[in-house]
């Protein structure tokens, strides 16, 4: 699968893990750190730049940094591709343009419809009252 973004402008770091593993976690650097500078960037152009730095400005350090941490798998390997896969779907979410709503009105079948119904219920909840007087019961 390609990947969005070229790998040639991710550093990655490793480190030891506090995951899963067992014996494994004291000896191996398996936590994986992506670091991806959204403003160097030369896959997209300026307008999208600004729309990432927009919608993940809470992810983005000063100096325009997108970092992503994995450590819940067992190998470097694992961890690598569950980071790899976390920055691209942040990118693309980051991305993403909603369609914009248009308003509309309920239609005149609908507004009767719905005002038939509500007199039903009306009359169905006054029928569960109390027997009065003057009100015949069948």
């Amino acid at each position: 699968m390609p990947y969005l973004i070229p790998e040639s402008e991710i550093s990655i770091r490793f480190a030891r893990s506090s995951g899963p593993g067992g014996q494994n976690v004291n000896k191996v650097s398996s936590k994986v750190t992506l670091s991806w500078n959204v403003r160097d960037t030369k896959k997209f152009s300026e307008v999208q730049k600004e729309r990432i730095l927009s919608v993940l400005y809470h992810r983005i350090h000063v100096r325009g940094n997108l970092i992503i941490s994995s450590e819940t798998g067992r190998t470097q390997l694992q961890n690598r591709q569950f980071a790899r896969a976390r920055l691209d779907q942040l990118v693309k979410h980051a991305l993403h343009i909603p369609k914009k709503r248009t308003a509309t009105k309920p239609s005149t079948s609908s507004k009767s419809k719905r005002l038939d119904e509500k007199k039903k219920r009306s009359v169905l909840k006054k029928m569960r009252g109390a027997i009065q007087k003057g009100r015949e019961v069948f």
